[in-house]
């Protein structure tokens, strides 16, 4: 049997809400309910996480994750990837990706182009993009409708997404995950409810992070697991550079694909065809 899969977009994408509303008692109109002690910890500690990792100039990760795939009868099937993530702001990404069933996947930006390379497939996708990390990120996602998750870890902009869009959250408990002293919250915005656990001391990392959407159809969930942690990484310009495979066959993103298509329409359209 095969079983179908569930495509994420990331929590860059997927955190989009407004601002917290409460009713007056006995009056239709807009307040903010009383903060705890443990609500104002929490977001101080997220706060500190965003304002560190986006401080951060270089960095390399590895992520093993896991996500939900609601079948049509409701049974949820898992699968998992590792990525590989190294970040040399302000310009440069890489992602190697390894899939569940052993596909293999990388995506770069070198300061000047998007690259997708499909091993599996022996396929590539290239476009040109400036800008910086976030600008790539954004048009990656927003533009080219491309899978990225937790892609808003990776933006300089991490802390005022953050900011802007968490609708509430709480200090859950102190503890270790795993084996490192590390602080659980969990939080809110409008289509999803999270946890992340954030090393504790002068360096907080995210260590482990859970994601539910809550108004998906049998609320699936996304979790990742962080290790290996390096801050000040040698890396080369050269790991970030594409030289296509021999072989493999240049493709175009789907984006590019229903653009060429709607020039032929009105081209034809234009031309009585």
């Amino acid at each position: 049997m095969k079983y179908k899969t569930f495509g994420f977009i990331g929590l860059f994408t997927l955190l989009c809400l407004s601002g917290l509303t409460a009713l007056a008692e006995g009056e239709a109109q807009s307040a903010e309910p009383p903060v705890s002690e443990s609500q104002a910890e929490a977001r101080e500690i997220l706060m500190e996480m965003a304002g560190f990792i986006s401080k951060t100039r270089r960095f390399r990760v590895t992520i093993h994750s896991a996500h939900d795939a609601v079948q049509g009868d409701g049974q949820k099937i898992e699968f998992g990837e590792i990525r590989n993530v190294i970040i040399d702001r302000p310009d440069r990404l890489r992602i190697e990706i390894e899939r569940s069933d052993g596909n293999r996947s990388l995506v770069l930006y070198d300061g000047r182009n998007i690259t997708v390379n499909s091993l599996a497939q022996n396929v590539y996708a290239q476009t040109e993009k400036t800008g910086g990390i976030d600008a790539a990120i954004t048009y990656f996602i927003r533009e080219l409708h491309m899978y990225l998750p937790l892609a808003v870890l990776l933006v300089s902009s991490l802390g005022t997404e953050l900011e802007n869009r968490v609708q509430s959250i709480d200090y859950v408990e102190s503890t270790n995950i795993p084996g490192i002293p590390s602080h659980h919250l969990a939080g809110r915005t409008e289509t999803v409810d999270f946890q992340v656990w954030v090393a504790a001391g002068d360096r907080p990392l995210p260590l482990r992070v859970v994601l539910t959407y809550k108004n998906a159809d049998g609320q699936p969930q996304y979790r990742a697991q962080f290790s290996d942690w390096d801050l000040a990484p040698e890396i080369s310009n050269a790991i970030f550079e594409f030289t296509p495979p021999t072989g493999s066959q240049k493709i175009s993103f789907l984006n590019q694909l229903q653009n060429v298509a709607v020039q032929q329409s009105e081209a034809a359209e234009r031309s009585g065809e």
